[in-house]
């Protein structure tokens, strides 16, 4: 399990292989490479570094096979915010986790 913050600093949630899950046990999307793609095969983000997820807006439109849910995993208590990086030209910050439901 490898912990996710977004580019802006905020705990995510946790990649397990090529899942990314929100930290309350939401399925979010698959990993094809760095790049996320969610349960319906659109563009999420990807990531930058080691842990963090980050959003190009020319890739919005990108599509992906669907990765069907898994399920639901447990919750876990949050991990701490960290500072947040100066933002990418051509970059939004990823979604937040409460988006994921």
């Amino acid at each position: 399990m490898k912990w996710m913050w977004t580019w802006g600093g905020e705990s995510f949630g946790y990649r397990i292989d090529d899942d990314l899950w929100t930290y309350q046990g939401a399925y979010v999307g698959r990993f094809r490479g760095d790049e996320i793609y969610g349960q319906d095969g659109r563009y999420l983000g990807e990531l930058r570094g080691d842990d963090r997820l980050i959003h190009c807006t020319s890739k919005e439109n990108w599509l992906s096979t669907q990765s069907p849910s898994p399920g639901r995993r447990g919750s876990y208590a949050r991990y701490a915010s960290y500072a947040g990086y100066a933002m990418l030209a051509g970059f939004t910050d990823f979604p937040k986790a409460d988006q994921f439901k």
